[in-house]
């Protein structure tokens, strides 16, 4: 499985949004501080996934989400 995923910061309430294989380790090196993009937004919470079965559709919704306001909109408002 592949995952689009979300993260909201603790510290300055702003999103991040990714994609992975493995959602556990990902979130887990984001926490950890070993991702240089949210290094200096700890803590961070992971609050909305989805799964797909190809890698494919995971990155281009990361970037369908990330490109559109209206489709980013949207999924805030499900969050």
């Amino acid at each position: 499985m592949y995952y689009f995923y979300i993260l909201i910061s603790d510290l300055d309430m702003k999103y991040y949004y990714g994609s992975t294989k493995d959602l556990i380790n990902r979130f887990k090196q984001h926490q950890n501080g070993e991702v240089t993009l949210t290094k200096c937004r700890r803590p961070l919470r992971l609050v909305y996934y989805e799964a797909y079965t190809a890698r494919q559709k995971a990155v281009f919704r990361e970037k369908q989400v990330k490109n559109s306001g209206a489709v980013r909109a949207n999924l805030h408002k499900r969050i």
